[in-house]
């Protein structure tokens, strides 16, 4: 595995997973958040973005971590592995409610300098319409990359595809 992704809905540690696995399987790491935002929570122009990604979907070796929809095409297109982590929505509000609480007023690792963690109500709405909306138009995109996707379904589920790739 030299281009890895890792989607899934907001809160199921894709970020905290990248920022593991990519020092012990050599890769580089990008976040896509860190693609997507400016300093100040300006998201970043679409065509910028898309630039950005082009530029490190280009390389040999990545994980790339994140969603943003728009974005899946070229980066399935390259990736050997997508790492699913498909938790169910309730753990991750858990944990994105953790998140906020624990980083409030800071910019997480994985985020641009001066975004810093806050609670937005849109945001959290829409993790909880995942499964009506995102999910959906995810589902979609991954279907012809089938054989390259790797679905978890539970923390312990990972820890057992960890143990078994001898990445734990």
């Amino acid at each position: 595995m030299r281009r890895v992704m890792i989607i899934g809905p907001c809160g199921s540690g894709k970020s905290t997973l990248a920022r593991d696995l990519a020092p012990r399987m050599g890769l580089p790491l990008i976040h896509m958040d860190q693609l997507g935002w400016q300093e100040g929570w300006i998201g970043t122009p679409k065509a910028e973005l898309h630039s950005r990604l082009a530029d490190a979907v280009a390389g040999e070796e990545w994980l790339i971590e994140g969603n943003y929809g728009s974005t899946l095409a070229p980066r399935l297109e390259r990736a050997d592995k997508v790492i699913y982590l498909d938790f169910p929505i309730s753990l991750c509000l858990r944990r994105l409610l953790r998140r906020i609480i624990s980083h409030h007023g800071r910019s997480r690792p994985d985020m641009p300098d001066n975004c810093p963690e806050r609670f937005d109500p849109a945001f959290i709405w829409y993790v909880m319409n995942w499964n009506t909306g995102p999910r959906v138009r995810t589902e979609a995109q991954i279907a012809p990359y089938a054989d390259k996707v790797v679905r978890i379904k539970t923390p312990g589920e990972l820890a057992l595809w960890r143990e078994h790739n001898n990445l734990g």
